[in-house]
């Protein structure tokens, strides 16, 4: 069984590069701006915030990365090994990060009930 090739025009692969540069442009500009609105003080303080948005700009990094692989794609094997992938990567990312923020909000709520209770 051949591979049956797959190409998408020129025009259309650049207008779909332009459309991603702007979109990843437009998430950096939100991205930032959480980063100077979240303030300091919520639960789990600098350190939960931090990670989080750190978090959602290496899944926005990784999907972005995704897009423009599957720009390259030239057959649908590829196409399916590239999907496979992703989700392979993006689960094992998202179940690490679930991990350590679940670590760093039950830190920060110990934290929270201790000075709590030793000043209350």
């Amino acid at each position: 069984m051949s591979k049956a090739p797959f190409e998408i025009p020129t025009d259309m692969r650049k207008m779909t590069e332009q459309s991603m540069d702007q979109v990843r442009s437009a998430i950096n500009s939100y991205i930032q701006f959480l980063q100077r609105a979240v303030p300091d003080d919520v639960m789990g303080g600098p350190e939960l915030s931090s990670k989080v948005l750190t978090y959602a700009e290496r899944n926005l990094a990784n999907a972005f990365e995704f897009g423009q692989r599957l720009l390259q794609i030239r057959d649908v094997q590829g196409l399916l090994q590239l999907q496979i992938e992703f989700v392979q990567r993006q689960t094992q990312a998202l179940t690490e990060q679930a991990f350590d923020l679940r670590e760093t909000t039950t830190k920060a709520v110990m934290e929270s009930v201790k000075s709590k209770f030793l000043c209350g």
